[in-house]
C-alpha cells in the first residue's frame, strides 16, 4: 500500500555530484521523518543524514559540509545532494520513512518503510 522508491545512484568520479532523490506513495497520512542510510559490502547500515517533517536535520560526522538533505512534505520526497564524493562513499543507498501513517481497508497504522536501495560508485 505504501511505496518507498530511490533514484538517482550511478557511477561517478572522485570528487564527483549526485543528488538522490526518494519518494514514498500511498494512502499516506503523515511520515514523521525521513533519512539515508548506506550498506557498505561486509558493513553495517549507517545513518548518512535524516530530516524531521518540521526541517529538523541530522547528518553523519563523514557527509557534513558535503552532503545536504532536503525534504518536500507535501510531495513526500527527500532529497540527498552529494558533493565532493569520495571512493569511501561507495554503498547502496537506503532512504527510510520514518512512522509513516497510512490507511488500510482496516483503518489507520503507523510503521517503518524502506526503499529497495540505490547503488551510488565513486571510482577513477
Amino acid at each position: 500500500q505504501v511505496q518507498v522508491v530511490e533514484s538517482g545512484g550511478g557511477l561517478v568520479q572522485p570528487g564527483g555530484s549526485l543528488r538522490l532523490s526518494c519518494a514514498a506513495s500511498g494512502s499516506i497520512f503523515s511520515i514523521n521523518a525521513m533519512g539515508w542510510y548506506r550498506q557498505a559490502p561486509g558493513k553495517q547500515r549507517e545513518l548518512v543524514a535524516s530530516i524531521t517533517r518540521g526541517g529538523s536535520t541530522n547528518y553523519a560526522d563523514f557527509v557534513k559540509e558535503r552532503f545536504t538533505i532536503s525534504r518536500d512534505n507535501a510531495k513526500n520526497t527527500v532529497y540527498l545532494q552529494m558533493n565532493s564524493l569520495k571512493p569511501e562513499d561507495t554503498a547502496v543507498y537506503y532512504c527510510n520513512a520514518d512512522r509513516v501513517t497510512y490507511r488500510s481497508t482496516f483503518g489507520f497504522y503507523t510503521r517503518d518503510y524502506w526503499g529497495q536501495g540505490t547503488q551510488v560508485t565513486v571510482s577513477s
